[in-house]
């Protein structure tokens, strides 16, 4: 008699594949009856068996007392120089005070570069406060800069470079003198005008940097006299080196005025009376003439 045919319930089960790690689980296994496994926790463990010992060291690097004391001790080292490195420069300069003269904007510039070529109609020259502060140059056109300077003088090192390059007498060499050669003229200029502050005892607001921004504002003068030296030659040159001369003489006169002789009704009633006004005057009027005389010394040789 034959067997009853049972189909597949007879037949011995399929074992089933491990999963495989670091393979998610589509669909959780409920045919054992065996809760789920939690997968975040599986990877949580094998993460932590993994990455356990590195996590330790780190933990142990800053457990260790000796390596706290170095940190704290490198750290301490690192902010006494930071703070040696600041005195030595706020011993020379103040650098809240040179970023003043740097508060400058597009439309500060453009009004500035006219008033150096064209001061002629500028009728208030005095220079505003505010809580015994000078304002920015953004908000006073009357207030000196170091950014038109120290642009005009890049300007200028470049423009002369060109000029030379088209009359094949560039070299390296001649650049480096040119450029040195004009800074050192400012730096001759900010120190006699410095002396004869000194020597006549005149009290002024007046800083270095504002006699470097005056003295300063003669390469703007410069750039025009080579461009119009080169385009147009040497007629060009003499006409817009006589117009810049006569425009920067009237500046640097009516800017140096608000600030050297308005101090002489204060001085005269102390006893620092002894400055004649008239060597007042002279300083003003010679600082003045000076600078054509260095223009023309600074750009004659850049045109032919």
């Amino acid at each position: 008699m034959a067997q009853p045919h049972h189909g597949y319930r007879g037949s011995k089960p399929r074992a089933r594949a491990a999963p495989v790690p670091g393979d998610p689980l589509l669909f959780e296994d409920t045919s054992s009856g065996v809760p789920p496994m939690n997968n975040q926790n599986y990877y949580d463990s094998g993460y932590s068996m993994g990455g356990g010992q590195a996590v330790g060291g780190v933990n142990n690097l800053f457990a260790d007392p000796m390596a706290n004391a170095a940190m704290m001790y490198g750290s301490s080292i690192a902010n006494q120089g930071k703070d040696i490195v600041n005195k030595e420069i706020n011993r020379f300069m103040s650098i809240n005070k040179l970023k003043h003269f740097f508060a400058v904007d597009t439309k500060y510039v453009m009004k500035k570069l006219m008033l150096l070529l064209f001061p002629y109609t500028h009728q208030d020259w005095e220079v505003r406060y505010h809580r015994d502060t000078p304002l920015p140059p953004r908000n006073d056109i009357n207030a000196p800069d170091l950014y038109i300077p120290t642009m005009a003088f890049i300007t200028y090192i470049l423009l002369a470079g060109m000029a030379l390059g088209i009359q094949k007498r560039f070299s390296p060499e001649v650049l480096g003198l040119c450029a040195s050669t004009a800074l050192v003229w400012v730096i001759i200029e900010v120190l006699l005008m410095l002396l004869s502050l000194y020597l006549l005892s005149v009290h002024t607001d007046l800083s270095t940097f504002d006699l470097v921004a005056y003295s300063g504002y003669k390469y703007v003068g410069m750039i025009f006299t080579v461009l119009s030296g080169l385009l147009f030659g040497s007629d060009g040159y003499y006409v817009a080196l006589a117009w810049c001369s006569c425009a920067l003489m009237f500046f640097t006169v009516r800017s140096l005025k608000m600030k050297i002789l308005s101090s002489l009704s204060s001085d005269s009633m102390g006893a620092g009376a002894s400055a004649k006004p008239r060597l007042r005057l002279y300083i003003t009027v010679a600082s003045a003439v000076f600078q054509p005389i260095i223009i023309f010394w600074l750009t004659a040789h850049l045109v032919r």
